[in-house]
């Protein structure tokens, strides 16, 4: 408020900042604040102490193109026809052949980029992108500024030269984390006086794993742990990602921003089974599995989240689009569905957000061990549907996190409801299946073209 001669004058409030900081195969069990012992995150964990730790957080595909695509739009990747990384891998010989799906995301798509550059907000992709070629690049779904981003999905080094067109200089040896988030903190400092959507998509902790030598020193001299959670390079990368954290939200602090500012943090699937460990959860990357698709979540919104709170509900990465959009005080586009829902009442505590059900459609095959298929999470109860020979798999997530006991021949009946409410879902978003493949070879049918 401010006086001006004998009037009074009410300032407007200014709209709230965000950041959305996601990480690349970052698996559920990857940080101190969710029980690793031999990763070091103490920024991130003191991030989870200040906000709102998600225990049943999910991503919307078990790969990364799709989930980035369910952020940006809330939609279902099903429903957006991008359903596997861009370009995806080619099993000529399986015995379904999997349908065609975008190599982009289409300049259509309403990005939640988009709806906040029209309301006021200056917006930035630092990171990156793998949502198509030039020509679907961020500058076209709504970003002010696109450092990093290209249709990459892995940088051919995280020290420079890095050979990404997005970054034209740098210093030689630079660290690629270290770089973005140089970068991050112009774009805070230049738009520290409006609004602003910071979308920051880490290349870590995705291969090729490359660390800072001192950081894998420290990591190889640390005693091996017993739970399998083993892999210095690794580990290294992810004290860089941490780092980063720790000096964005420094950045904050300078000026006077933080309590202004909403973080994100968050990761686009589970963890890569050959360089991490995502026990209790199984397999990872890839799979249907609780590793290939449960994610940690970290929301810090100062003065309205408790500090140090724990939320089991289910949420998933179509959620963020309406989540961003209620505390902007923004409306979502009118002209485009949107699956996710709004977690502000989570967020808050002041109730629950009613969801039925969670859905998954990867109608494709992955190295990391997983064919054609579809899952529901309702409740307590996950089901995985193989499109190949219509097996599936039925487990109860609260007695048995691990999915180590099929359910599906003890209670059919169970099993069938499932079965039936995802086949329903699939028919609303227009899901496209895989059909049998004329080419079929049994004796090569796990060969990569």
């Amino acid at each position: 408020m401010s006086i001006v001669g004998s009037n009074i004058v009410f300032a407007r409030e200014r709209k709230p900042n965000f950041i959305f900081i996601l990480m690349d195969d970052m698996g559920w069990a990857d940080l101190g604040c969710y029980g690793n012992t031999f990763h070091e995150t103490p920024n991130i964990d003191r991030l989870a102490s200040q906000g709102m730790k998600f225990t049943n957080a999910y991503s919307a595909c078990p790969v990364c193109s799709p989930t980035r695509a369910s952020i940006l739009t809330g939609k279902y990747p099903a429903r957006i026809g991008l359903t596997d990384w861009i370009p995806g891998h080619n099993f000529p010989w399986a015995k379904l052949k999997p349908p065609a799906f975008h190599q982009e995301l289409p300049l259509e798509e309403i990005t939640i980029a988009e709806t906040l550059k029209r309301a006021g907000y200056a917006t930035a992709n630092i990171g990156k992108w793998h949502l198509g070629k030039e020509g679907y690049y961020p500058e076209r779904h709504g970003f002010d500024l696109n450092f990093g981003g290209t249709n990459k999905g892995s940088p051919p080094s995280y020290f420079y030269p890095y050979n990404i067109p997005t970054i034209p200089f740098g210093k030689e040896g630079e660290y690629l984390t270290d770089r973005l988030t140089d970068e991050a903190k112009k774009f805070i400092e230049k738009n520290k006086d409006k609004p602003f959507f910071l979308y920051m998509p880490h290349f870590a902790v995705h291969t090729p794993l490359q660390a800072k030598k001192e950081y894998v020193g420290k990591y190889e001299a640390k005693p091996k742990p017993n739970d399998g959670q083993y892999n210095p390079v690794y580990a290294a990368m992810i004290q860089s990602a941490d780092e980063s954290v720790g000096r964005i939200i420094a950045k904050l602090d300078e000026l006077g921003i933080a309590d202004n500012t909403v973080v994100i943090f968050n990761s686009d699937n589970g963890g890569y089974v050959k360089a991490t460990s995502n026990a209790p959860l199984r397999a990872g990357k890839g799979t249907l599995y609780e590793g290939g698709i449960r994610d940690p979540l970290i929301v810090r919104w100062p003065g309205k989240v408790k500090e140090g709170s724990i939320c089991n509900e289910v949420v998933t990465s179509t959620d963020y689009y309406r989540t961003i959009c209620e505390i902007a005080g923004v409306k979502p586009p009118e002209n485009q569905p949107i699956d996710g829902v709004s977690i502000v009442s989570l967020l808050k505590q002041t109730g629950s957000i009613n969801r039925k059900a969670v859905y998954w459609h990867y109608p494709h095959y992955h190295p990391g061990g997983t064919s054609p298929a579809g899952a529901i999470r309702y409740g307590d109860w996950k089901l995985i549907e193989y499109f190949e020979d219509g097996r599936i798999e039925l487990y109860n997530l609260k007695d048995d996190i691990g999915e180590t006991t099929d359910l599906a021949a003890k209670m059919p009946e169970k099993a069938a409801e499932l079965r039936t409410m995802l086949a329903d879902w699939r028919k609303s978003v227009g899901a496209t299946m895989p059909i049998p493949n004329p080419d079929y070879d049994p004796a090569k049918a796990n060969q990569r073209g």
